[in-house]
């Protein structure tokens, strides 16, 4: 059973935020709060791990998953032929709920890009989510935690505790969240396309 860490929303104890990237280290598969929904997240270059987060979603292996980054730093390592528009639009919209399309660098794991060698980025504003985050080093793995029936995300850890508990190996608790899906911006033509508008401001610029 998956051990349950209650972290403070604004000021998570140090404690189980190292105890968290531990598990993360060892190739574990954890839950986390983000500032949209709770995810499944994972060592983006563990792959024993991320077949698991597939196997735990029910998901058919290769559906794209996203990113989760601490800041714009980590875009020059990931993620190639950014405009500068797009920079910028994403400097004033970050950390916040929105994935970015992006073209794959050569540091995405080969495993991890589908046919379009795009990679989805996000910088969450969820203060727990940061703070594991930039303990890691690098990006987690991001996708939403889902109730199988009926495909909508999990908001309480209690439920997902009861659910998933057996199947992953840490639960940080960030209390409820209202989930709300980030909208999804693709950023790899001309202008950008909103593939999908949820939370989050409807106009990019």
């Amino acid at each position: 059973m998956a051990a349950i860490l209650q972290l403070h929303p604004e000021h998570p104890q140090k404690r189980h935020v190292d105890r968290v990237v531990e598990s993360l280290h060892r190739g574990g598969v954890i839950v986390y709060p983000t500032d949209t929904v709770y995810g499944l997240g994972c060592d983006i270059f563990n792959r024993k791990a991320i077949n698991r987060i597939y196997q735990i979603k029910q998901a058919p292996a290769g559906k794209p998953l996203s990113f989760v980054c601490s800041d714009l730093k980590d875009l020059a390592r990931y993620a190639k032929n950014i405009s500068n528009a797009s920079y910028r639009m994403m400097k004033r919209l970050l950390p916040g709920p929105y994935t970015f399309i992006l073209e794959a660098s050569r540091d995405v794991p080969k495993f991890m890009i589908g046919k379009r060698r795009t990679v989805g980025i996000r910088v969450p504003d969820n203060r727990i989510c940061l703070e594991i985050v930039q303990a890691l080093g690098r990006p987690v793995l991001s996708t939403s935690i889902v109730a199988a029936e009926d495909g909508i995300a999990m908001n309480d850890v209690e439920s997902i505790a009861s659910r998933f508990g057996g199947a992953v190996d840490v639960i940080a608790d960030g209390g409820v969240i209202v989930s709300t899906p980030s909208t999804v911006v693709d950023l790899t033509g001309e202008e950008p396309e909103i593939l999908r508008a949820s939370a989050g401001e409807a106009d990019l610029y």
